[in-house]
């Protein structure tokens, strides 16, 4: 704090915070500060005989909670767009979490195992849960611990009594400041009178963040020490596109930030005109922009930011937080109404992309779980083929779900034609069993795919666009095994570079392995979906894009002229060619 020569004056020094922008826009208000988090809880030794009542207090905040929620997603049925609901969905989980989950048998059977606290038990299943889901290599998989987190905060919290904050009585474009906002908190924002948030937690993959973008809330998530900082009542400036916070800001940068609020604005209105026409370069090649999604109610997202299919559906979190597989009905129910969302748009589904050293309970006994190196062991395509019980079971909803509408199947981690043959083989010994059966499934099976991730799969493109009928390159983890660098790892993540002209070289030659076979070919990586990359996809030879529904439009606009692919294209040839000493 510095203070200016009036007695009794004080002026805050404008301090600016980074953390993860994980919904674009800007935000310029009042701070309110939000709760400090979990609450503080002990450990309790209890007698044999409190077990029961233990049990009882717990049954009774599951039952609070219960509640809670189901009043919570009837508030949500007013938030606008389709953020009514992905909230809903999300509730429904946290619902479904609350039902005999392994939350909430181990939190009872700890009570009974270790005679203590209910509030203590909570903390410690959460800390095995959550070990488990953070060992995971995948992102996305990591943070859906945030949710059992959530969960068992609100448990905790219903326990000791402690009542919620009031964010629905909050006005006049306030900005929250908390440790943590769940996905339930964001049920009582009202865009009209919230400004946007930020906080010390969370990341880009959580429910928060989606849930975020979908209300059109400016936010910021993970950054350190923010409560440490903010004052109630300061100005706060909440920049999600950058991902920054500014606390207590200078008045010229307020006027910057607001002159960049008409700039996005604007900005704005032009993308929303861009959703509704084809994307085409100026010379008449038409561009396919794809979404990737991972929930039913993401389809009204994409559809609306003019995805003219689904490039990549996610499968993984049907097997998470459960004991029990996902049935085959239970499955087809989750493809096929994306499938019936998308309206004859096509679909491509993705066989579960999961294992390594941590493995969901319901896979527990498929693979071993003590894996020397895990990101080169049993997970996606390996262990699908490994146990034909799992893949069999996707590949019968898939092709039922198939007869609502265009689908595409596509293999994670192929490395070898083998993998490729086995699983078609599968297909057609389940298509038959289907048949058999007098199940409804298209006459001819649906296109089989693989997904270029792995150097191996580049390199050996030739062999397997002649058994495959589509690829797919997953450029996130082609990075990372080509330049052998973990992005997790903060240590080497500078060096993550998805332009290095070793991964553009491997692209390359899946790109014209692809075209030799007249085979499509498609990118669903981060980089299809930044907009700075688009020319020098196409310049690849690369038509159809997959990304975030949001980053759609966006994408939309940079779509090059062929002149400016050209002398991409140029570029890159000299600059791969002089990396290796040629030319």
């Amino acid at each position: 704090m510095r203070t200016d020569e009036t007695p009794g004056t004080a002026i805050a020094k404008e301090h600016k915070l980074k953390g993860i922008g994980v919904s674009p826009g800007i935000a310029i208000g009042l701070a309110y500060i939000g709760d400090r988090g979990e609450l503080p809880v002990s450990e309790s030794r209890i007698d044999e005989a409190q077990i029961e009542h233990e049990r009882a207090r717990f049954a009774e905040a599951v039952s609070t909670s219960i509640k809670q929620l189901r009043k919570l997603k009837t508030r949500a049925m007013a938030l606008p767009g389709s953020a009514a609901d992905e909230i809903g969905s999300v509730l429904d989980a946290h619902l479904a979490m609350l039902a005999n989950s392994r939350l909430i048998r181990g939190v009872n059977r700890r009570i009974g195992r270790s005679r203590i606290n209910a509030e203590r038990a909570i903390q410690l299943e959460l800390d095995e849960i959550g070990e488990t889901f953070s060992a995971m290599e995948d992102d996305y998989l990591a943070a859906r611990i945030d949710d059992i987190r959530v969960v068992g905060a609100r448990l905790i919290r219903n326990l000791l009594k402690k009542p919620y904050v009031a964010y629905s009585s909050l006005s006049g474009g306030a900005i929250i400041l908390a440790e943590e906002v769940t996905p339930a908190d964001t049920a009582l924002m009202d865009p009209r009178r919230i400004g946007g948030f930020a906080t010390e937690y969370g990341g880009r993959e959580g429910h928060t963040a989606i849930m975020a973008r979908a209300l059109g809330l400016p936010a910021v998530l993970g950054i350190p020490g923010l409560l440490d900082h903010a004052r109630a009542e300061a100005p706060v400036i909440v920049d999600g596109t950058e991902g920054a916070i500014i606390l207590d800001p200078a008045p010229e940068t307020v006027r910057s930030y607001k002159a960049r609020q008409q700039e996005v604005a604007r900005e704005r209105r032009l993308l929303n005109r861009l959703r509704r026409l084809p994307a085409v370069t100026r010379d008449g090649v038409e561009i396919e922009l794809h979404a990737n999604v991972e929930l039913p109610v993401e389809v009204e997202q994409a559809l609306a930011n003019g995805a003219v299919g689904l490039g990549l559906v996610r499968t993984e979190f049907l097997y998470m937080n459960r004991e029990d597989l996902p049935g085959e009905d239970e499955q087809y129910s989750f493809f096929a109404a994306l499938v019936s969302g998308m309206e004859g748009r096509p679909v491509t589904l993705r066989t579960f992309d999961i294992g390594g050293d941590k493995l969901p309970e319901a896979l527990a006994g498929y693979a071993a779980s003590d894996i020397a190196n895990p990101a080169l062991g049993l997970r996606a395509i390996r262990l699908s083929l490994r146990d034909r019980r799992l893949l069999d079971v996707q590949l019968a909803a898939m092709l039922r779900a198939a007869a609502r509408g265009p689908v595409r199947i596509m293999l994670p981690m192929v490395s070898t034609v083998s993998e490729v043959r086995r699983a078609r083989e599968a297909m057609e010994q389940v298509s038959r069993r289907l048949r058999r059966r007098g199940v409804r499934i298209p006459d001819e099976l649906p296109p089989l795919g693989a997904m270029v991730e792995v150097p191996a799969a580049a390199l050996a493109a030739d062999a397997l666009a002649a058994e495959a009928d589509f690829f797919a390159i997953g450029t996130n983890d082609l990075v990372q095994y080509t330049l052998a660098v973990d992005r997790s790892d903060e240590t080497v993540a500078d060096l993550y570079n998805p332009l290095h002209p070793a991964v553009l070289r491997l692209i390359q030659f899946a790109v014209e392995a692809a075209a030799r076979r007249d085979i499509p070919i498609s990118i669903c990586g981060e980089i299809a979906g930044d907009p700075r990359y688009a020319a020098l996809l196409l310049g690849l030879g690369l038509r159809q894009l997959s990304m975030s529904p949001r980053n759609i439009p966006r994408v939309k606009q940079r779509i090059p002229d062929p002149e400016q692919v050209a002398v991409l294209l140029d570029d890159f040839n000299a600059t791969v060619w002089a990396t290796i000493g040629v030319g």
